[in-house]
């Protein structure tokens, strides 16, 4: 009786062992489960944080100068400048473009010249140590909007519209945000509040931005008859943009293309040269006669 009993308790300990093996993975994958839950729920809401902090990152776009063998689309540019001069120059400047750098690019020197003395330019002291206003010309800097931080702080609420030389440089993505930025004005979605004074554009950073929608269909005239569409605006002023942060793109492409054309030929000239030294001593066969 009591072997009997023995060996029921033997076979039924494997069985047990079974079970709670089987109840302690089934904790330990709940266990797994529920964490991976909340940390796909944490790194979801950081995303969301981050996404709002940063802005909503721009798509890519197919801007046709980024091709290796490619260049500016002048005249894009040109009708960048104008979107610039009718839209933009009333509150952010250019301090890094002459009136010079326009020649060859997007205007003869003639235009230039004529743009240049529509302003006129504090200059001096003169010989009587006074300051003078003259005539622009190609040396001088476009004009800026605002004589100085203060100024341009005072006239936008506090906001002070950054210089355009360089944004598509100084931003993540320039060229993209810029234009995602431009035409990115919404109304803001259910539960999200802008405070007045400021636009809802989910691609600047925090969301608002003190700088209202400025693209509109038609909003200018351009002088080769281009339809002027907001997107089209948008594309044009980034294409100027991006040659006003790199203006010498074109010359360092060309330049490139000629070193690897150079490097080519001095590379397979190279390789025969090796070649040519070195097969006598690499192909060689050495015959030992030995004479007994």
């Amino acid at each position: 009786m009591l072997a009997r009993a023995a060996r029921l308790l033997k076979e039924a300990a494997p069985a047990a062992e079974q079970a709670a093996a089987r109840r302690g993975w089934w904790k330990f994958g709940g266990a797994t489960l529920a964490a991976g839950t909340a940390g796909l729920a944490a790194a979801s809401s950081i995303s969301l944080a981050d996404e709002a902090e940063h802005g909503l990152h721009a798509p890519q776009y197919p801007w046709p100068h980024e091709g290796f063998f490619s260049s500016y689309d002048h005249r894009s540019i040109r009708r960048g400048f104008q979107v610039y001069q009718q839209v933009c120059a009333t509150c952010h400047s250019l301090d890094l473009v002459h009136y010079r750098d326009l020649v060859g690019v997007c205007y003869t020197e003639d235009e230039a010249k004529a743009m240049a003395l529509d302003i006129e330019v504090m200059d001096g002291p003169n010989d009587e140590g006074e300051m003078f206003e003259r005539p622009g010309k190609l040396s001088d800097k476009l004009p800026a909007p605002y004589m100085n931080e203060e100024h341009a702080r005072y006239a936008n609420g506090g906001a002070y519209p950054p210089d355009l030389s360089l944004i598509t440089k100084a931003r993540h993505d320039g060229q993209n945000y810029v234009f995602s930025l431009l035409l990115g004005y919404r109304e803001p979605p259910a539960g999200i509040s802008v405070r007045e004074g400021l636009h809802y554009n989910p691609y600047f950073p925090g969301g608002a931005i003190a700088m209202p929608k400025m693209l509109n269909d038609d909003g200018v005239e351009y002088d080769d008859g281009t339809p002027a569409t907001e997107a089209q605006q948008a594309k044009d002023i980034v294409s100027f943009l991006s040659w006003a942060a790199e203006p010498e793109m074109d010359e360092r492409k060309l330049m490139g293309a000629k070193w690897m054309a150079v490097m080519t030929l001095v590379f397979f000239t190279t390789v025969y040269y090796k070649r040519w030294k070195w097969a006598p001593l690499k192909s060689r066969r050495v015959i030992v006669d030995v004479v007994n």
